[in-house]
């Protein structure tokens, strides 16, 4: 139980760094990631989704979110799929609380 425990706090600690960085970025270059289909176009490397040009920035968001997404599957290697989903949107909601409105989407959006 302890080492579960210890890779629950680990892995908190890693996506949250890395979500945080992901809302630096998105704010840097005015991203409304939580719009729909502005992650999937940030992905496909579609920096029109930008309300202000920051090529650096941008190539840095894109990258972030697609190590989010590695370490997502990661995580629920190690926890499991519902240990991880209940992690990741616990990091979310402490995120969206911290921004606001700044990455679009609705306030009841996850």
């Amino acid at each position: 139980m302890s080492d579960k425990l210890d890779d629950l706090k680990t892995w908190t600690h890693q996506i949250d760094d890395v979500m945080l960085e992901i809302v630096r970025e998105a704010s840097i270059c005015e991203v409304k990631l939580l719009d729909p289909g502005v992650l999937e176009a940030v992905l496909q490397n579609n920096d029109s989704v930008c309300g202000h040009q920051n090529p650096k920035a941008f190539r840095k968001l894109r990258d972030l979110l697609m190590m989010g997404f590695i370490m997502r599957d990661k995580a629920s290697e190690r926890l499991g799929a519902i240990e991880t989903e209940e992690l990741i949107a616990g990091v979310r909601e402490k995120l969206r609380d911290r921004v606001g409105g700044r990455l679009g989407g609705s306030s009841a959006a996850s």
